[in-house]
């Protein structure tokens, strides 16, 4: 058995949520302000919701926002009318700042004073506020989009409104803003078809014409369910228009037009395959997952394990009800009632947030990257496009999760790259594809790889680095990659290994001690018992040595595991 090998210098994984931060909950459309909320079957009252607009009755309590908080990408903002030259400056570097902090994305509420109190502007003060937040934007060369607009009179007879801007900038040293989105669901749920529709920019025929580019082999044609891991880009430009294969022909192109990226990881459904969809979890460091469940089923299948999966690992997720189109709506809300009664169960303890409106996938992108227990649903179909505009608005508006500080402190490590995919390229020689887990790595930098069978490290030279089919320079933590290795043997290298710096002084180890939680077994698990360890890129099978203060786990059940004395 080959050495289980993890670098003394791994840190946490990129793409991660950050602890300790405080969720803050915004509901410019919701309950606060008397236009109706968005909860789990709720409808936007008032003007036509796919418009965009709100508008509060007149009431003596004022609709708050939560105050402004120093750190995060959303500053408020009363109104930004004719500011002197010192002003203009002053509020220029607050922008860069926020625009730091979103990495890149920065949301304003314009007509909002900094306790949250929704004041609102006239006409003539909005239109020069927006003039002013426009000059902001060109001088760091950033683009800005309005999300949406809110009426308020509650204390006057003229109307006065609130609106909420995206700001978007992409920095310096990156190409695009790239978010990654693991995709689940039981086999047969639909999974493939919308990657389909949403990639290619046609809907699908009934028949699962839209997923025949997405399949890698013939066997997955003919039954027309996936077996490996596969990945789809989805792009959208600054003013938040959607960028796929209907309007650039090459992967190159999206990535030229885009200012960011939803690199899709879809993963298998069906339970033969569930080692390879385990090893998609935690090697690629999704940033999120989107757990498809179908409409005419509801959860059935790998649907709970799934669920279940992305909880253990941490990866915030949203669902997707599908295949709307063949079912009576009666069916639908079924299916929708069954859903939430399992978020809202003891052990998932999720807030159920259905998105029928454009203002509802705004807020419930909002509100997702900031409470981990808002839980989007939307119910879409394929088939007749219904609702998949309002998926595309909350993924081109869904944040990051890690911050500029996090995405910094993991860019100061040794670079640690994690090896998922081996090719032989004529010409090139020896490529692997794979995550940056940590650190920055260079076009001709030398690292070492490992650990063989022996435990050992062999150096080797990064001849040079693709991203998205396209050569770069440098690759930053959290990015994805091939790296080709030039004349480096391939025999000796397995899926599972990591390039790391030389100065890491990595070592390896036979035998570890593990805290476990059993989510499902039919039995027990006693000593003995030969299992399958997943750790990050790393999947080796081991032997239960010990566990400690019991004789056997049943599910639900946690002990730690230590090793033999």
């Amino acid at each position: 058995m080959p050495a289980l090998g993890i670098p003394c210098q791994a840190g946490g994984g990129a793409g991660r949520r950050a602890g300790g931060m405080e969720p803050r909950v915004f509901e410019l459309f919701g309950p606060a302000g008397g236009s109706g909320g968005t909860g789990a079957r709720g409808k936007t009252k008032g003007k036509k919701a796919g418009k965009g607009r709100g508008r509060s009755s007149k009431s003596n309590n004022p609709p708050y926002l939560p105050p402004e908080a120093e750190e995060g990408n959303i500053e408020y903002k009363l109104k930004l009318v004719n500011p002197s030259q010192y002003r203009f400056e002053h509020l220029v570097t607050q922008m860069k700042w926020r625009l730091q902090e979103g990495r890149g994305e920065a949301v304003y509420q314009i007509g909002v004073e900094d306790n949250g109190l929704l004041v609102g502007l006239s006409e003539e003060e909005m239109k020069a506020s927006l003039h002013t937040l426009h000059r902001m934007a060109e001088k760091v060369g950033a683009d800005i989009t309005v999300l949406r607009e809110r009426e308020v009179d509650y204390d006057s007879d003229s109307p006065r409104k609130i609106t909420e801007v995206l700001i978007r900038k992409v920095p310096d040293n990156q190409q695009f803003l790239d978010l990654r989105v693991a995709v689940l669901g039981n086999v047969d749920s639909g999974k493939s078809t919308l990657l389909g529709v949403l990639t290619q920019g046609e809907l699908d025929n009934g028949r699962g014409r839209a997923r025949l580019n997405l399949f890698r082999h013939l066997h997955e044609i003919q039954s027309g369910r996936t077996s490996s891991i596969s990945f789809e880009i989805l792009g959208f430009n600054s003013k938040g228009e959607v960028i796929n294969y209907s309007e650039s022909r090459t992967a190159e192109q999206i990535c030229e037009s885009a200012s960011k990226m939803i690199t899709f990881i879809d993963l298998a459904g069906h339970h033969k395959y569930l080692k390879t969809t385990i090893f998609g979890l935690t090697s690629y460091c999704p940033d999120f997952a989107m757990l498809v469940v179908s409409a005419n089923t509801g959860i059935a299948g790998t649907t709970r394990e799934h669920l279940g999966l992305a909880m253990a690992l941490k990866v915030p997720f949203f669902l997707v009800v599908s295949k709307v189109d063949l079912c009576a709506a009666a069916t639908v809300e079924r299916t929708l009632r069954q859903l939430e009664r399992t978020l809202k169960q003891p052990g998932c303890n999720k807030v159920p947030f259905m998105v029928r409106s454009e203002d509802d996938a705004v807020t419930a992108a909002q509100q997702f990257a900031q409470s981990p227990n808002i839980t989007p649903i939307f119910a879409i179909s394929s088939v007749t496009g219904e609702s998949l505009d309002l998926l595309k608005v909350f993924l081109n508006i869904l944040p990051p999760l890690t911050n500029s500080h996090e995405q910094e402190e993991l860019m100061q490590q040794l670079p640690e790259f994690q090896v998922d995919e081996i090719y032989t390229v004529p010409e090139v020689g020896t490529v692997v594809g794979g995550t940056l887990y940590s650190g920055v790595c260079k076009e001709g930098e030398h690292l070492v790889v490992g650990p063989t069978d022996g435990g050992g490290f062999l150096p080797l030279k990064v001849c040079s680095i693709q991203r998205n089919r396209s050569t770069c320079r440098v690759l930053r933590a959290g990015q994805a990659a091939t790296l080709a290795l030039g004349e480096f043997e391939r025999s000796l290298l397995r899926k599972g290994m990591v390039l790391v710096s030389p100065e890491a002084l990595p070592t390896v180890c036979w035998v570890f001690e593990a805290e476990i939680v059993l989510l499902f077994h039919a039995t027990s698990c006693r000593q003995g018992v030969q299992v399958t360890v997943h750790v990050g890129n790393v999947r080796q099978t081991a032997v239960l040595e010990h566990i400690h203060g019991k004789d056997e786990l049943r599910t639900g059940e946690k002990a730690a595991n230590e090793r033999n004395p």
